[in-house]
């Protein structure tokens, strides 16, 4: 099992480093360039940057993890459809909402009805899968204890929102160069970690926890080749197919391994995204224009500062360590 996690995030690595150069090339002779908001700080200078590198992302980890998948497959109930199926359809949306930005030059994409109208499908989908899934069902872990919380069919209407909620903040989060790309390998390589331990302890959880591992770690490897290219300064953006690509992959670990609270850890920089959008949308509407942080998304406050990018990511990967490390910990906490 080791072998095939760590080939899955050597090959998911190569095949994003082979193919973006042709993709950056491709992208540019289709004129797919980033339309910068004019209200946003000041990153004029990336106008016209290649968007769409969700896409190298999405091939190497979907080929790494068909490749190196455990053996025997389990039929409809084999859990890398599920997985497979939240992050593609997810990037599915960003894609077209990446595709009218693109194309028609319209900074807002789609609109906010139609993007979450195919995230509700999307969600429902997968959540009901879960929900009738053997293995998986409808019960969830509590963090650092052997506990288990039945939320019997209350799971359907919870995990649906608890989607939508992480692949958007997954959206928010990707607004500096490198940024979603380091957060999230840190991340999925804390969950392809997770999924080890259960095995090892045997957690709640182990059933799936081999090919989630496997997917886990073609996810980490995918995003590693990514930041070769979308480190500052970019040469590529990954839009929002990569965001909602990466924010559905770690989202479907995390309910398959039955283990939804630790993305409050792995997954905290962006949910914070989300909580400081929140946040400053009711306060300017409650006092009438003022507002809490400079701008929102956070990490835009903190350029608005005078925080260089490359600090903010800095920053930004430091706690998302730290509080991945302690998910990770949850899982042998449990187990003595």
């Amino acid at each position: 099992m080791i072998y095939r996690i760590i080939i899955a995030a050597v090959l998911s690595l190569g095949t994003v480093l082979i193919t973006g150069p042709k993709l950056i090339e491709k992208l540019k002779k289709l004129h797919f360039g980033q339309t910068i908001y004019e209200l946003g700080p000041a990153h004029q200078q990336k106008q016209g940057t290649p968007v769409m590198g969700g896409l190298m992302m999405a091939l190497g980890a979907t080929a790494a993890a068909v490749l190196c998948h455990p053996l025997p497959w389990n039929g409809a109930w084999d859990i890398l459809f599920p997985l497979l199926g939240l992050s593609l359809l997810s990037m599915a949306v960003g894609f077209a909402d990446d595709w009218v930005k693109a194309v028609k030059k319209r900074h807002e994409g789609l609109t906010p009805w139609q993007k979450i109208a195919g995230q509700v499908i999307v969600a429902a989908a997968f959540t009901l899968y879960c929900y009738f899934h053997p293995q998986i069902g409808s019960r969830i872990r509590i963090p650092f204890t052997q506990a288990e919380w039945d939320l019997g069919i209350f799971y359907i209407p919870i995990m649906i929102l608890a989607v939508i909620f992480a692949v958007n903040s997954s959206n928010l989060q990707d607004g500096l160069d490198g940024l979603l790309s380091t957060v999230t390998f840190t991340g999925a390589g804390a969950w392809a970690l997770i999924c080890v331990l259960s095995i090892m302890t045997a957690a709640a959880g182990k059933e799936t926890a081999g090919p989630a591992a496997v997917f886990a770690a073609a996810v980490m490897g995918a995003c590693l080749g990514f930041l070769r290219f979308n480190r500052y300064p970019a040469k590529i953006f990954m839009g929002d197919t990569g965001s909602m690509f990466l924010g559905g992959a770690c989202t479907a670990v995390a309910l398959v391994m039955r283990q939804p609270l630790l993305l409050i850890l792995t997954g905290f920089c962006p949910l914070m995204s989300s909580v400081s959008v929140i946040m400053q949308r009711y306060y300017y509407k409650l006092t009438h224009g003022k507002r809490i942080f400079l701008m929102s998304p956070v990490h835009h406050h903190f350029e608005k500062k005078g925080y260089s990018e490359t600090q903010i990511v800095a920053m930004y990967a430091t706690i998302t360590t730290i509080l991945s490390f302690a998910a990770v910990l949850s899982i042998i906490a449990a187990a003595v």
